[in-house]
């Protein structure tokens, strides 16, 4: 894991709170600005019996988590936010069995929105099953522009 704020409390967050915990969602690596989380296959998150591909809810969990990180990680701050707008583009399913990651990167970040995209895959980014882009609003207030605001 590449980070310098606080990289084991991100991923001990993960294991913790009952909705990734539960899930198994696992911290992959971290930088400004951007971050890897995966989900373990798991029988219990499979959306259709009949193809093993994994439920379409538990891979959007993975990319709200990870879009939300991604943010944190860009304005190197806790701040309240809500997903405003969550976008995803399935380019085909999930591989049955195969552990899923999403790779999130926040590229523009304004006193009221945080700008996300990013995509989903098995194990080669270069070969994404999902392309996403998501709008987060900060809950608590306008914050202070400088820095963060500017385009990555």
């Amino acid at each position: 894991m590449q980070t310098s704020h606080g990289a084991s409390a991100w991923s001990h967050f993960l294991s913790v709170s009952p909705y990734t915990g539960r899930m198994g969602i696992e911290a992959i690596s971290a930088e400004d600005g951007g971050c890897v989380l995966a989900l373990p296959y798991s029988p219990e998150l499979v959306g259709d019996p009949d193809s093993g591909v994994l439920h379409g809810g538990a891979v959007t969990a993975l990319i709200d988590t990870a879009f939300g990180f991604a943010v944190f990680f860009r304005i190197q701050q806790f701040q309240p936010m809500a997903t405003l707008d969550l976008r995803i583009d399935y380019l085909r399913p999930a591989r049955p069995g195969a552990k899923v990651y999403t790779r999130a990167l926040c590229y523009k970040v304004t006193p009221e929105l945080a700008f996300v995209r990013g995509c989903s895959y098995e194990e080669d980014a270069s070969d994404p099953f999902a392309s996403c882009v998501g709008v987060f609003m900060f809950t608590a207030g306008q914050r202070s522009f400088g820095e963060q605001g500017k385009s990555a």
